[in-house]
């Protein structure tokens, strides 16, 4: 059996680490590479670094940020989201550090690219983000540029299930940062062989038990909530019952 997968999720804006609201509001944490080493030693099953404020600056990956990442020797894999507007960009982001690279805006203004990722990385090292909530029984997707959002385009979800990635984040951007307030309903409505990863106000064991029993969800993400404890990553594994996932473990330091 395919175990399902508990990343631990790192926010960057203005270079630090920090606590999102609705990707409105932030609390300065620190430096992200601290935050980053916890989750590798804490048992996270996989790690994702979101630098929220690259692409609507105009700006590429945060580069320095990954090399920065990639000099502490990390076990765990790494993925990468912020500035992903080419192949180029995301060939130097994996060449940095990241193991998989996730793009948001690139797939809002041209779909089609996934096609020309793909052929340079492999869909395996691609994620494809999207920030979504329900309008009367609508999904709408939001651009983070804009803050607007339109209703989710039925073509999009036909490149999603091109083959081209190998998984979707559902963000559930209105309720980010708030805990228990990840809304199930955004998993609903997608082709079957689109693997998903839910994101957004996950913060509590009942909450992840009941997403991760959904057979299209492969991986749960959490943000926050993973800083307002230590080894809250193994706390969580713990809690959940009659699910596959990967043992909670603990490495006091990341060298054997």
């Amino acid at each position: 059996m395919i175990k399902k997968r508990l990343i631990g999720v790192v926010t960057v804006r203005d270079g630090l680490a920090v606590q999102s609201f609705g990707y409105r509001r932030y609390l300065p944490l620190g430096r992200p590479e601290i935050l980053v080493e916890n989750l590798d030693r804490w048992g996270a099953d996989e790690i994702l670094v979101q630098c929220t404020d690259r692409s609507t600056r105009g700006l590429g990956p945060d580069l320095a940020l990954l090399e920065r990442i990639g000099r502490l020797g990390l076990s765990t894999p790494l993925i990468y989201a912020g500035g992903i507007r080419n192949a180029e960009d995301a060939r130097a982001a994996t060449k940095a550090a990241a193991d998989r690279v996730c793009v948001d805006a690139l797939l809002q203004d041209d779909p089609g690219a996934l096609d020309t990722l793909a052929a340079h990385l492999g869909a395996q090292a691609i994620i494809a983000a999207l920030p979504l909530s329900r309008e009367d029984g609508e999904l709408r997707l939001l651009d983070y540029r804009q803050r607007r959002s339109t209703a989710l385009p039925a073509p999009l979800l036909g490149v999603l299930g091109a083959g081209m990635l190998s998984e979707v984040l559902i963000i559930d951007w209105r309720n980010e940062g708030r805990r228990g307030g990840f809304d199930q309903s955004l998993l609903t409505g997608f082709p079957a062989n689109i693997p998903l990863i839910a994101f957004g106000g996950l913060s509590e064991a009942q909450q992840l038990q009941q997403v991760f029993e959904l057979p299209q969800v492969v991986a749960a993400a959490v943000g926050n909530f993973l800083a307002y404890e230590e080894h809250a990553i193994q706390h969580l594994k713990k809690q959940l019952t009659g699910i596959a996932l990967r043992p909670a473990v603990y490495r006091s330091s990341l060298t054997p």
